[in-house]
């Protein structure tokens, strides 16, 4: 998987357009992508960047307090 939270693994969901929906029996199929921003994740005795979404981001800056 290429584009994934690094922490837990959330990665891109399909469904359909909601504007597409209701009198429009034809559904538009799209893909939801999750916020990933790059990240500095500690990792043992370093440090090393990583693709992390943004509820992840703010779990980690909540126990770094």
């Amino acid at each position: 998987m290429a584009r994934a939270c690094a922490i837990c693994g959330k990665a891109s969901m399909g469904g359909f357009n909601a504007q597409s929906s209701g009198m429009n029996r034809v559904r538009a199929h799209r893909r939801y992508q999750p916020n990933l921003q790059l990240t500095v994740v500690a990792k043992g005795a370093g440090t090393e960047k990583a693709l992390a979404c943004t509820r992840c981001r703010r779990t980690l800056t909540k126990s770094a307090r």
